[in-house]
């Protein structure tokens, strides 16, 4: 597989690869959802109670780990998205521009409170 591929190149190698192991039958939004969450979990958990400057060396000590836990986040959001129709690139240039209205840069810059804050 190439190094430079489209998401839905991505979602064609997943599903490609679902297929062959006949995991369709498990893959419903329920499920995928909670893939989803316990990957990210699986992520953080890599984090818990570490301070700044352990967590800088997390970030060099544990390097793959930290990239597999997101490879397995980004795996069950292709396929969450893959068996529902979701166009993610149309849906996440959808999110950004209400981002850019909840967050213009005159209130939003260098300020981390939610937009229903300030």
């Amino acid at each position: 597989m190439k190094d430079n591929i489209t998401i839905q190149e991505f979602q064609a190698y997943i599903r490609a690869f679902c297929d062959e192991r006949d995991w369709s039958q498990f893959h419903n939004p329920k499920d995928l959802a909670i893939g989803i969450s316990t990957e990210a979990n699986e992520l953080l958990q890599l984090f818990r109670f570490k301070d700044q400057v352990q967590t800088t060396e997390i970030m060099i000590d544990k390097a793959e780990d930290i990239a597999n836990e997101l490879s397995d986040v980004f795996f069950y959001v292709l396929r969450f998205a893959d068996l529902n129709n979701i166009d993610l690139t149309s849906a996440f240039l959808h999110k950004m521009a209400i981002n850019a209205e909840h967050y213009p840069i005159t209130k939003a810059k260098g300020n981390n409170k939610k937009y229903n804050e300030y």
